[in-house]
């Protein structure tokens, strides 16, 4: 069993790379100060089970089968590159065309379960994932240490993922942000179609490099 400054370290190195900023993070502050924080939740429970998918892999070894895996990979990187592309279309669209959205009606939220399945995808859709996972594992575990320390680490590499996708969420669907927002959306969502598209396109170049990450 792996000891508490072991687990420490590989949650903290979890951490720095799940709360930097980044196309899930990006997506679920704006959806936090657009739609509000209960559909924010929901989205980042999306996000959060989308890491634990990649956490599995990682921890199962398949992480490095797939990062050998040329063809796999330069799907899986294409996938996600469009995927972040629509990203970018969408939030350009908002940008252009503002609209102050009214949170209570049905009528304007999807379903919660479409706002679950729309965090999940964009997480699995980004392969480079489980890079950050096979790092974090590798700061606390040892060549010698057996499953049960293994999941260890996975497991509070979860509990960090989840808390800090709930982080953002909050933080961002206080009232004074979402007005802040309403203020200057077409900014935010200029500047949130542009992060998009760079990492859309940059995603997709990296499927085509002969490096497999």
């Amino acid at each position: 069993m792996l000891d508490p400054f072991s687990l420490f370290m590989i949650g903290l190195s979890f951490f720095v790379v799940a709360v930097t900023p980044g196309p899930a993070n990006i997506s679920n502050a704006i959806i936090a100060m657009r739609r509000g924080r209960k559909v924010s939740l929901i989205y980042g429970a999306g996000l959060s089970f989308g890491l634990v998918f990649w956490g599995v892999i990682a921890a199962s070894g398949m992480g490095a089968i797939l990062q050998s895996s040329v063809y796999l990979l330069m799907l899986l990187k294409v996938f996600g590159g469009l995927y972040l592309l629509r990203l970018a279309y969408l939030s350009g669209k908002s940008a252009f065309n503002p609209q102050v959205e009214d949170i209570n009606d049905p009528s304007n939220i999807p379903t919660a379960k479409k706002w679950f399945i729309r965090g999940f995808i964009l997480n699995i859709s980004n392969p480079k994932t489980v890079i950050a996972w096979l790092a974090a594992l590798s700061v606390g575990l040892d060549a010698g240490d057996d499953i049960h320390a293994l999941i260890a680490g996975v497991l509070v590499c979860v509990f960090v993922g989840f808390s800090v996708n709930a982080m953002y969420s909050l933080v961002f669907s206080f009232t004074g942000v979402m007005n802040i927002y309403q203020r200057i959306s077409r900014w935010i969502n200029g500047i949130a179609s542009a992060l998009f598209a760079v990492a859309g396109i940059g995603l997709i170049r990296s499927a085509f490099n002969r490096s497999p990450v």
